[in-house]
């Protein structure tokens, strides 16, 4: 079964808790919105750690290095998506200009059966959302990371409130 680790990016603005996604690139996304972002993430090598994999795929995918924490990683376990691939994963808080993100590519036959490869980003662009946001954007599989996530950086007062 394959594994995956990823890390998610968070940050407090006005109370608000919002998360770093991007959006999977390639033609299959192009106009898919609802279900085409995914927290960076990626398959963790034989032997490596699973923090090390997710901080090497966060690299990987937004072609920058995961910005050095405000606290300490929180662990926000494990999900199963619905193809069956396990990802875990960790929230660091910290903030990122999305502009600055360059993600690697991969290649795809495009259009199907014409022969002709292309390179894709891995991911196309990457935006901040408020958690309550990102719950309709993410694949659904990982909404429960961004539960989690919430569950952890809400205070006393806003897990009473429902907030």
């Amino acid at each position: 079964m394959k594994q995956s680790a990823g890390l998610v990016l968070y940050r407090i603005r006005d109370g608000v808790v919002e998360v770093l996604l991007g959006h999977m690139g390639g033609p299959l996304w192009a106009r898919k919105d609802a279900g085409g972002w995914t927290i960076p993430k990626g398959e963790v090598e034989p032997g490596e750690d699973d923090l090390a994999a997710a901080l090497r795929e966060f690299a990987e995918e937004l072609g920058v290095p995961a910005p050095d924490a405000a606290a300490p990683d929180l662990d926000l376990g494990t999900v199963r998506q619905r193809a069956g691939k396990l990802v875990s994963a960790w929230a660091r808080e910290a903030d990122l200009d999305v502009t600055a993100i360059a993600s690697n590519t991969f290649a795809l036959e495009w259009p199907p059966r014409s022969g002709r490869m292309q390179e894709f980003p891995e991911l196309d662009r990457a935006a901040w959302f408020p958690v309550a946001r990102a719950r309709g954007l993410v694949v659904s599989g990982q909404v429960p990371l961004l539960d989690r996530l919430e569950e952890l950086v809400a205070g006393p007062e806003d897990r009473a409130s429902g907030s």
